[in-house]
C-alpha cells in the first residue's frame, strides 16, 4: 500500500513539473494584438497585448509578429529579438519616456520592422541603443520626441544599420552615435533624418557611412561631426543636405577629438549659413561632384580634395 501510494505521488509532482515547464516554455514566434491580454501565451489564437508581454515569452532569436492594427507600449529589449510590424500599423506611443530601450547581450542581434514610435511630443527618445552586438531599425518612423530618434551611447563596440526610416520632429538630434570604448559602425541608408536640430549627430569613436539620404530642414545642422575624443566620422554619399537652418555640414566643435566628414555626390543647397562649416578639430574630405551652391556661404574652400572632380 505504501508503494502505490508512493507511485501515486511521484506520478502526481512530475505532471506538475511538467506542467510548470509547458507554463514557462518560450515560442520561436509570438504575436500581439489590439485586443490581446497579456495573460494569454502570446500564440496566434491566444495573442497578448503589449510587446513588453511578449517578449517575455520569446525565445532569444525568436520574434514577435503583430496580427492587427494598435499600440503596443513601450519595451526593453534585453534578447536578440525580432519586432515586426510588417503588414499593419504597429505603433508604440510614448509620452514621456522612452519608446525602445535596447539593454542587450554583447553577442545580441535586435531587429526593429515596420515600427511607428510616436512621442506625442513629450517622448524622450525613439530608441535608446545602450548595449547589444548589432540594432536594424528597418522601414520604422519615429517622431515627435523632446530628444533623439535614435541614440547610440554603447561603452563597447555596436553595429547599428537604418534603413529607409523617417525620423523627424526631434528636439535634438535624429541620429546620434557615441561610444566610450571600441567603435560605433554605423550604416544609414534611404533615410530622413528632418525638423530635428541635428539631422545626424557622429561622436566619439564612431564611423558611419550614408548613402542616398536626406538631411534637411533641421534648425542646425544636416550633418554634424563632433568627436570629444578618439574619432567621430561620416562618409555621405549621394544625399541632400539642404535648407538647414544654420549649416549643411558641420566638422568640428568643442575638440579634443577628429571630427571627419566625407563628401561624394551629394546636394548641399539652400542652408541658411554655410554649405560646409569647417571648426575645431574638424575635417572635411570631397570626392566627387558635390553641389555645395546656394547656401549664404557656398564652396569648401578649407576642405581635402582626395578624388577627381572634388
Amino acid at each position: 500500500m505504501k508503494s502505490k501510494t508512493c507511485i501515486q505521488i511521484l506520478a502526481a509532482s512530475a505532471s506538475l513539473f511538467c506542467l510548470a515547464a509547458t507554463a514557462n516554455a518560450q515560442a520561436t514566434r509570438t504575436w500581439v494584438s489590439g485586443v490581446g491580454d497579456d495573460a494569454n501565451p502570446c500564440s496566434r489564437t491566444a495573442p497578448c497585448k503589449t510587446f513588453s508581454g511578449a517578449i517575455s515569452k520569446t525565445a532569444a532569436c525568436g520574434e514577435i509578429s503583430v496580427l492587427d492594427p494598435g499600440g503596443f507600449g513601450v519595451v526593453t529589449i534585453t534578447k536578440s529579438i525580432t519586432i515586426n510590424g510588417t503588414g499593419t500599423l504597429a505603433g508604440i506611443l510614448s509620452a514621456g519616456t522612452n519608446a525602445v530601450i535596447v539593454n542587450a547581450g554583447v553577442n545580441d542581434t535586435i531587429i526593429l520592422r515596420e515600427i511607428s514610435l510616436n512621442g506625442a511630443c513629450t517622448g524622450l527618445n525613439g530608441i535608446r541603443y545602450l548595449a547589444g552586438k548589432t540594432l536594424m531599425v528597418d522601414h520604422c518612423w519615429i517622431y515627435d520626441m523632446t530628444t533623439t530618434g535614435i541614440d547610440v551611447s554603447k561603452t563597447t563596440d555596436g553595429n547599428l544599420k537604418v534603413l529607409d526610416t523617417i525620423i523627424e520632429n526631434m528636439g535634438v538630434d535624429g541620429i546620434a552615435t557615441t561610444t566610450t570604448a571600441g567603435t560605433i559602425s554605423g550604416t544609414i541608408d534611404h533615410s530622413r533624418a528632418m525638423n530635428c536640430a541635428n539631422g545626424v549627430h557622429i561622436k566619439n569613436n564612431s564611423r558611419v557611412v550614408a548613402r542616398n539620404c536626406v538631411f534637411s530642414n533641421n534648425t542646425t545642422n544636416g550633418v554634424f561631426a563632433d568627436a570629444t575624443s578618439g574619432t567621430g566620422q561620416i562618409r555621405v554619399w549621394e544625399s541632400q543636405i539642404s535648407v538647414n537652418g544654420v549649416n549643411g555640414v558641420r566638422a568640428g566643435g568643442v575638440g579634443g577629438g577628429t571630427s571627419k566628414v566625407e563628401l561624394a555626390l551629394n546636394q548641399v543647397n539652400n542652408n541658411n549659413s554655410s554649405g560646409v562649416f569647417i571648426f575645431t578639430g574638424g575635417v572635411v574630405e570631397t570626392f566627387t561632384n558635390n553641389s555645395i551652391r546656394g547656401n549664404n556661404v557656398d564652396g569648401c574652400p578649407s576642405c581635402t580634395g582626395v578624388g577627381p572632380g572634388n
